[in-house]
């Protein structure tokens, strides 16, 4: 029997306890949303600062001339890496998803003997780090003549991503009812037919998880870029780096933090504008039936 139905009154604390939590939550939300901002707040006052204002004793305060000149100073030197990033990120990114989605189409709806043991050793590949596979991995390129080119750089993104594109293909693909593949064998569809015209009008979800995934990490890859590429192929993450270590006498704050803003709008931006895409696509494939 419930306090209601048998008339008993709730604790007198109750009520204020409730009301204490929930103008705390927001309280402590903000509290960490602030904690988390300030170093964007340094980031954002200091890169608009002149030179001559842009010193870590005077971080906190803000620009008494607002200046672009660090904006300006940090595009010219990115540029080129900005390019680099851009090939490489959406060229992958894509082929990523395109090869994730018939491999995970093939593993999910057309079995084939073995095809279990296929899949797990997908999944062991999400596994290997990057530096076991650094060294031979140069040497393929270097044979196939793709090393130190954005070319090289997006097959080697493309080809360690594949595990996890594959993955996220063949959970989402899972959910599809067999019957929709059945009646498309039925109607005399092959495989091609089927993925063409049942599988891919309803994978916008799986896509865009793909896409945001392997967008992220090949923007943000240092490693790769640094060890396979060269000087024409570096990416922004390795430009990035050099000018912040650059070893100039009179370290150009300003600049350096709007390279790292200007370096981090893409992936901010991609995450602002499909984020809700990214996490509808998760769920997406978190339960079947």
């Amino acid at each position: 029997m419930t306090a209601a139905a048998s008339g008993a009154r709730p604790p007198a604390g109750a009520g204020a306890a409730a009301r204490t939590l929930r103008i705390a939550r927001p309280v402590v939300l903000l509290a960490f949303v602030i904690l988390f901002l300030i170093p964007v707040y340094v980031l954002v006052v200091t890169s608009f600062k002149p030179l001559q204002e842009a010193d870590p004793s005077s971080a906190w305060n803000l620009p008494h001339h607002w200046s672009t000149s660090g904006w300006s100073s940090a595009w010219d030197a990115l540029k080129p890496g900005l390019e680099n990033s851009v090939k490489i990120a959406v060229t992958g990114s894509l082929i990523s998803a395109v090869l994730g989605s018939l491999n995970g189409y093939v593993l999910s709806k057309w079995r084939f003997p073995g095809a279990d043991a296929v899949f797990t050793l997908f999944l062991f590949g999400m596994f290997i780090p990057y530096q076991a596979v650094m060294i031979p991995l140069a040497g393929l390129l270097t044979n196939m003549g793709l090393v130190g080119t954005i070319r090289g750089l997006v097959l080697a993104h493309v080809v360690y991503g594949l595990p996890i594109c594959t993955l996220i293909f063949r959970n989402y693909y899972v959910t599809i009812p067999d019957e929709l593949i059945e009646a498309a064998r039925v109607d005399g569809a092959g495989i091609i037919r089927t993925y063409w015209s049942i599988i891919v009008p309803v994978s916008g979800p799986a896509f865009a998880v793909t896409v945001i995934w392997q967008f992220t990490s090949m923007w943000n890859d240092f490693l790769f870029a640094v060890f396979l590429g060269a000087p024409d192929s570096w990416p922004v993450t390795v430009m990035l780096n050099n000018t912040a270590g650059s070893g100039a006498v009179a370290v150009q704050y300003n600049q350096q933090m709007a390279e790292a803003l200007l370096a981090s709008l893409p992936t901010l931006l991609v995450y602002l504008l499909l984020g809700r895409f990214f996490m509808r696509g998760l769920m997406a494939g978190a339960l079947k039936g």
